[in-house]
């Protein structure tokens, strides 16, 4: 058996390896008691842990983060595969197979001169390839392990190439509009179904509003709550500096503190 602490460098196929070995019977009890779901969410984890190291702007950290992901796809892998399943190269076989087909205007004779051609012959294939007969099988295609904002948008945004859609941003304002009305009948009503009925109602078309806007519902939701937090911190430190006890102060002498930092 390779002696893998006394590599200096490494490369997939050790990692395959060292999996394998983890998994292995006199391998790592944890490992081996694993399966493809009691580490599905690592797989979700990943994946913004990668996003968050694109944000920080860190390429070290990038390379570190996207490493613990592949990790995850080199497990699945494995599990899989001591059951006679797929393994890693079932994974990049069908990969390459999917980029090659999706990509006629490099590997075949199809021309595509724009990002918007090339998107147009992804999405046709991708219909086709998956057996989507109408637009409504491409909306149910939409995971739902997606973040709620994040799978809305794609909803939207596939019901609007079925011409299912408003034809101007004013239309999207009165919507929310009378959503708002909406929620606030059910509100009054206090009838919690109907509450978060109509509330998910509001919530869908404030989202559409980020698509006719041309931004990410999701990343906007994420910078607000950032936002949130270093004006909050900054409303405590002011608080904190003048001996203000926030838990038992009105909200009107709070709401001046916001203003105040706000103004800053």
């Amino acid at each position: 058996m390779i002696d893998f602490t006394k590599k200096c460098n490494y490369d997939i196929n050790d990692l395959i390896e060292i999996m394998a070995l983890l998994r292995s019977e006199n391998g790592c009890p944890w490992d081996r008691e694993q399966t493809h779901e009691s580490i599905k969410s690592n797989v979700i984890e990943e994946a913004y842990e990668v996003a968050d190291a694109i944000d920080s702007g860190s390429a070290d950290l990038l390379s570190e983060e996207l490493g613990d992901l592949l990790l995850q796809v080199v497990f699945h892998c494995r599990m899989d595969e001591e059951k006679g399943g797929f393994n890693f190269d079932n994974v990049c076989d069908g990969i390459c197979k999917k980029l090659i087909y999706r990509h006629p205007h490099i590997f075949g004779d199809v021309s595509a001169d724009n990002a918007d051609e090339v998107l147009k012959n992804w999405d046709a294939l991708k219909k086709e390839e998956k057996n989507q007969e109408t637009f409504t099988d491409t909306m149910n295609s939409v995971p739902r392990a997606f973040p709620a904002l994040m799978r809305a948008q794609k909803i939207q945004k596939r019901a609007a190439r079925a011409g299912f859609d408003f034809t101007d941003v004013s239309d999207v304002y009165d919507k929310i509009a009378e959503e708002m009305v909406e929620v606030s009948d059910a509100a009054n009503d206090q009838n919690a179904a109907k509450i978060k009925e109509e509330y998910g109602d509001l919530l869908f078309s404030v989202v559409n509003l980020a698509r006719f806007l041309k931004i990410d519902a999701e990343e906007a939701l994420a910078a607000a709550s950032d936002k949130f937090i270093s004006r909050f911190e900054k409303v405590e430190n002011l608080a904190i500096s003048r001996g203000i006890d926030m838990p038992n102060t009105p909200i009107e002498e709070l709401d001046k503190l916001w203003d105040e930092v706000k103004g800053n």
